[in-house]
């Protein structure tokens, strides 16, 4: 099976920990994840108990994302295609086109990478966002399929986003985007990816990033996270989760940076500064390792003048709209999502 430690390496779990004060209480667990724990444990554990990570990405395939009830017809409202782009090394990465079929000229691109721990997944872990964001006719969406630890760890899955994110530029008419019209966006590890871009397209002086999406965030390496700055309790109270345990969430982080050192391409929480980044939209949840992570991201982005929503639901794990999508909170997960997006993207039409 997938080799996992007997204990966490970054964090001490075993001290006598009690929940933080600003964001402990968001680890109280609602009524429906208590009633469906046991049967995510045993569909994650599945997974876990296989020889190695490609046998884990088989396993997981990428069978087209399920809607949530009341959500968009994916197939009725939303066109996709696959397109590919040359990485810095002449390695061929895919992309998946999502759009409507009624999609404006000149559209906003919402760029995506999606989440897997850097270690699996491919553009339908996160289809069910991806689809809710082209039905939009003023966006288009880009999946970027990234190449994946071990195999190829810390720093080419950046590279490989990166790289995309110029390809779209460069072939902005391909698209049909306005390429000064751009939103990164991710979940869990994705959302490290976007937070990363938004960061390295300031620093390059690449244009066009008005706004980052970033979901369930892996913020920063925890062996370097500032403790005496923000609080980090989530990722010790959250240690034993059955989406996104600590000792299979640092299996992961071990394959994509065996050999960590402080680098904001990492853990943007890291950066020298974080000033002029675009707007960003945060989404977290209360039982997820990575949720204080989420919120000390806000803070820092607040403090340097940047501007932040953050929302953290109470009582529900990592990515738990793509894992429960029948949940209370899941309808109101893609309505702030939906209404960040409205918000700042648009199109020729909408610009006229």
């Amino acid at each position: 099976m997938v080799h996992l430690k007997d204990k966490p390496e970054y964090v001490d779990i075993d001290v006598d920990f009690k929940p933080l004060p600003k964001y402990g209480h968001l680890s109280e667990k609602t009524p429906e994840f208590l009633a469906m724990e046991p049967i995510i444990d045993a569909a994650y554990t599945k997974f876990w108990s296989l020889p190695d990570f490609p046998a884990f990405r088989q396993a997981a395939g990428d069978a087209d994302a399920v809607m949530p009830p009341g959500g968009p017809d994916r197939y009725r409202d939303v066109t996709t295609e696959l397109l590919q782009f040359p990485a810095r090394d002449g390695h061929l990465i895919e992309l998946k086109v999502y759009k409507s079929p009624n999609v404006r000229p000149n559209a906003t691109l919402v760029y995506r990478m999606h989440g897997g721990g850097h270690v699996v997944g491919r553009h339908e872990v996160d289809g069910t966002e991806n689809v809710y964001a082209a039905v939009n006719p003023d966006i288009v969406v880009v999946s970027v399929d990234y190449r994946l630890a071990p195999e190829f760890p810390f720093p080419v899955p950046v590279e490989d986003c990166y790289d995309g994110l110029l390809w779209c530029k460069k072939n902005s008419k391909t698209l049909g985007i306005d390429p000064e019209k751009i939103i990164v966006a991710g979940s869990s590890a994705g959302a490290n990816r976007a937070a990363v871009l938004a960061i390295m397209a300031r620093d390059d002086g690449i244009t066009g990033i008005i706004g980052q999406v970033l979901h369930f965030p892996a913020i920063c390496h925890p062996k370097f996270f500032p403790r005496d700055k923000y609080e980090f309790g989530s990722y010790i109270q959250n240690a034993d989760n059955c989406v996104l345990s600590v000792v299979r969430y640092e299996a992961f982080l071990d394959a994509y940076n065996p050999n960590p050192e402080p680098d904001h391409r990492h853990s943007p929480l890291l950066a020298t500064s974080l000033a002029n980044l675009p707007p960003a939209l945060i989404q977290c949840a209360g039982v997820d390792i990575f949720r204080d992570e989420a919120f000390a991201y806000a803070e820092a982005l607040e403090v340097a003048g940047v501007d932040v929503e953050i929302y953290g639901y109470q009582g529900v794990p990592h990515c738990f709209p793509a894992i429960m999508n029948t949940h209370p909170s899941t309808p109101t997960f893609y309505e702030r999502f939906n209404s960040f997006l409205s918000k700042h993207a648009t199109s020729s039409v909408q610009q006229e």
